[in-house]
């Protein structure tokens, strides 16, 4: 997905809205633990009830890596049911030597490998550009970096100050040189908001995921005040506030009626 049809989506949906698919299986409603897989059922039941209020999907790959085969089955399942109109981001944050981040690349954006074509994945910056560079020789496909990050450890590193910039503000200014705006993206934590004027003057053009919006107590109009440009230019992800609404059978429906709230507030930002 481009761009534009990216920022297209944004503007027809009035949503700029990512739900995070960090299934649980213990958490999966009791109504779908006989369902030959549960994950899958538990997920395809989800998309059929937000996929025309978000724009984005974001498996977070640790909670299928921890089922074993079973687990990578179900992510399989998972993204070749995500409509194509839909942006795809793979939450691996992977990032190591070169030949390896090449080999993670093509984990999730070679289908002749692996088998899965996800939009983009998240990547970790710590080891350099080499890391990086194998994510974005893939035409088409979208590194998103981290940046600044939600959880209290972020300062333990990504706050440091270098000479008179944190070290957030350089991780972005030296990845603007590896890619342009069109296929690098920032991951920056809703929690950060106070810190998104600054990115965006560090990152007008590029797209930024924002995490932590609901369970981890990001506001929703602070993120969109600060980090909305206008093509839209945000991500938003919720996870666990859409996905466990209700631990019920009435789970989708109680999870439409989350995403439908926040993008009902996101298209008044728009």
């Amino acid at each position: 997905m481009t761009h534009n049809e990216l920022t297209q989506q944004i503007f027809s949906k009035q949503s700029y809205l990512c739900v995070g698919l960090d299934t649980d299986p213990r958490k999966i409603p009791h109504s779908l633990q006989n369902e030959p897989d549960p994950v899958f059922a538990f997920n395809r039941q989800i998309i059929d009830a937000t996929a025309d209020l978000a724009v984005a999907y974001k498996p977070n790959i640790a909670f299928y890596e921890a089922q074993g085969p079973r687990g990578w089955e179900s992510l399989q399942k998972t993204l070749d049911y995500i409509p194509a109109n839909c942006f795809t981001i793979a939450d691996a944050k992977r990032g190591d030597i070169g030949n390896t981040s090449g080999l993670y690349a093509r984990t999730f954006f070679d289908p002749s490998a692996a088998g899965l074509d996800f939009d983009s994945v998240t990547v970790a910056p710590y080891m350099g550009h080499d890391s990086v560079t194998p994510f974005l020789e893939y035409a088409g496909k979208w590194v998103i970096l981290l940046a600044l990050t939600s959880n209290p450890g972020s300062a333990d590193f990504q706050r440091q100050p270098i000479n008179e910039q944190e070290l957030f503000e350089v991780v972005i200014e030296t990845a603007k040189t590896w890619a342009g705006p069109d296929q690098l993206m920032f991951v920056v934590g809703a929690t950060q908001a106070d810190e998104l004027s600054r990115i965006r003057e560090l990152a007008p053009d590029h797209f930024l995921l924002v995490p932590g919006v609901g369970a981890q107590g990001g506001s929703l109009a602070d993120v969109s005040k600060r980090g909305l440009t206008p093509n839209g230019g945000l991500l938003v992800n919720a996870s666990r506030s859409i996905l466990y609404a209700s631990g019920g059978t009435d789970f989708a429906e109680k999870a439409r009626a989350e995403a439908q709230a926040l993008q009902q507030e996101m298209a008044s930002y728009l």
